[in-house]
């Protein structure tokens, strides 16, 4: 399927999503699921239940590697460490470009990024924040590009594919203002805006954001190596603050439900029989978080 005709799906399957009736449909459907599943969730100790309530409530939660303690992070950060400079010396520029990711083969040739992010801990907490079984959408390596350009995800939106979706993201070095910080704006001040701007999908300047709320509001997440981001971006305005003083170094883990609202988002970091190789010596639970 080209590129067209994929676009053309995606546009009429996302106008099936918002029809009135549809949409009641898949909302009755996806509540009688929540509340099915709820007997099903993993038992989680109290201060993973708290970061739980904290994204519930305010869509962000900031916390370090050191803090979170899983068990393999370690040779994660040893494998990105030795990634980074793989990444620098692959790099084409072109015209407003502001990312560039680590390839599959680059990926595959340090797994421990992409195993990282089916730790049974991390999946735990996040089925009890999604509420139903996780779908792993994968593992991105970026390099995002200090050149001030702000366009794509540099401006602020709101993710589409999912009621509930998670992002998992690790600084590799230090951000600060001037680094391209995780930006995003609390979930109480985000339902107000979307109501004020009539939005729907797609991307917003920033210029037309101050129009309608102070950039005061504006929270961003600045921190040493090893900050770790755990964001509902489903749920909240939020965007990458352009990078000025030196290119962002980060890798992203995304999550959402197994019946995602959008039928063409899946794994797209890796291929099928990269995904079995890495599979090997999984369990049967957390193969069903990218096998579903």
């Amino acid at each position: 399927m080209n590129k067209i005709l994929l676009k053309i799906r995606k546009k009429i399957l996302r106008k099936i999503d918002t029809h009135p009736y549809t949409k009641h449909q898949a909302d009755c459907f996806y509540q009688k699921a929540i509340e099915k599943n709820i007997h099903n969730l993993p038992p989680i100790p109290p201060k993973d239940l708290d970061l739980v309530e904290r994204l519930k409530k305010e869509g962000v939660v900031i916390t370090t590697l050191e803090k979170l303690k899983i068990t393999s992070t370690p040779e994660m950060i040893e494998s990105a460490q030795k990634l980074i400079p793989q990444i620098s010396q692959h790099i084409f520029f072109q015209p407003n470009q502001i990312v560039t990711h680590a390839s599959p083969q680059q990926i595959m040739a340090y797994p421990k990024i992409f195993l990282w992010g089916l730790e049974q801990r991390l999946l735990n907490i996040i089925e009890h924040f999604i509420g139903l079984p996780v779908a792993y959408q994968g593992a991105y390596f970026r390099r995002d590009i200090a050149n001030g350009i702000e366009v794509g995800s540099r401006l602020w939106h709101i993710d589409q594919e999912d009621r509930k979706i998670l992002k998992i993201i690790i600084y590799l070095h230090d951000v600060s203002e001037d680094h391209g910080p995780f930006q995003y704006i609390p979930k109480p001040f985000t339902s107000k805006i979307a109501q004020c701007l009539k939005y729907t999908s797609g991307y917003i300047q920033d210029k037309i954001m101050q129009g309608v709320i102070s950039s005061s509001i504006y929270k961003s997440c600045t921190g040493i190596a090893g900050t770790v981001i755990i964001a509902d971006t489903a749920n909240i305005f939020h965007r990458g603050k352009p990078p000025i003083v030196s290119d962002r170094f980060t890798i992203f883990f995304d999550y959402t439900t197994r019946r995602h609202k959008q039928v063409l988002y899946g794994t797209p970091t890796l291929a099928y029989n990269d995904l079995r190789l890495l599979s090997k010596n999984l369990s049967e639970a957390q193969k069903k978080c990218i096998f579903w």
